[in-house]
């Protein structure tokens, strides 16, 4: 059993990225207006947020710009734009998706509104992902790398991922639960697992949990009572698929006094609602439901919703052939 304080008591180490225009952005094709990016930054702020992840920096020589809003892009004048020289506590990440990306979108940090970038790789990209990670680290950024799903890894290519980032300069290494596969009792082994190579190599250990059999807030809880300090959530859970950890959630179980979760709520009801009442659909359902069961991609569960299809019985007999 987890000593009671571990998960009631106040420390100072854990931190919150907000990953509601990145993830969720993979519902909109990134179709956010200046307004909400606005809005969504004074709420973090004002809810103590410690970091604001505002997109991908993904590659215009891979996706057609045209196609998407300029938060897949996030380059750092738009990001400017909305943050000015961001003289807050919150800090400024953005993701670099391996194969997606050109690090030479990425100038010195001196030079930029950002302060942490995110590289987000499946195990076989580990060496691409290192190098982004090095270039950013040589550049001043803060490093992230976000390992995909892990629920579909052996784990002996996930010791090898973790030794080889251990040592590279990565900051925070992030357990991230891509099909929503994972149940608690899982994740304090995964954790354990990641944990060996955390200490080892001295770096910081986060969680990015997605919400298909509604164990998003519960993974996140379990791995934090666990000792993993940096903590990823969406307001209103917004993001792909079955989408992720709510930040309402989280801010009202964490004790530390610098969160606050009533401009969550509020941010929720002034802007959230209406993205639903537009038709912007995200959030548990069974389709997502039964790809977390069979630990597989969401993407058909996705096109499933896009096509507005009910035949959730129908849909698990296909997915089982």
């Amino acid at each position: 059993m987890k000593e009671v304080s571990s998960l009631l008591g106040y420390r100072e180490s854990i931190k919150v990225m907000d990953a509601t225009l990145r993830d969720g952005g993979l519902v909109n094709d990134f179709n956010f207006t200046d307004e909400f990016v606005k809005k969504i930054y004074k709420a973090n702020i004002e809810c103590g947020v410690d970091y604001m992840e505002m997109g991908y920096r993904a590659s215009k020589k891979v996706f057609d710009e045209s196609k998407f809003g300029k938060w897949k892009f996030c380059s750092d004048d738009h990001i400017r734009e909305i943050v000015g020289d961001n003289d807050t506590d919150l800090k400024i990440a953005i993701m670099a998706d391996i194969g997606r990306h050109d690090k030479g979108d990425f100038d010195q940090k001196a030079n930029s509104p950002v302060d942490m970038i995110r590289v987000a790789a499946y195990i076989h990209q580990m060496p691409e992902a290192i190098d982004m990670i090095e270039d950013a680290a040589k550049k001043g950024y803060e490093t992230t790398c976000n390992i995909m799903a892990i629920s579909n890894t052996q784990e002996n290519d996930l010791k090898a991922a973790l030794d080889m980032l251990g040592k590279s300069p990565v900051d925070v290494i992030y357990i991230v639960d891509s099909f929503g596969a994972i149940y608690p009792e899982e994740m304090a082994r995964v954790v354990d697992l990641y944990s060996e190579f955390t200490a080892k190599y001295n770096k910081q250990l986060g969680i990015h949990a997605h919400n298909n059999q509604q164990l998003a807030f519960a993974n996140t809880i379990e791995a934090c009572g666990d000792g993993v300090n940096w903590l990823d959530a969406t307001y209103n859970g917004m993001g792909r698929g079955a989408g992720n950890c709510s930040m309402e959630l989280l801010l009202g179980f964490l004790k530390n006094p610098k969160y606050n979760v009533y401009p969550a709520f509020k941010f929720i009801e002034d802007n959230m609602v209406k993205l639903k009442e537009d038709g912007i659909v995200w959030g548990y359902d069974l389709q997502y439901l039964i790809t977390g069961l069979l630990n597989q991609h969401p993407r058909t569960a996705i096109q499933f919703t896009k096509d507005k299809r009910t035949d959730y019985a129908e849909y698990y007999k296909d997915m089982l052939i």
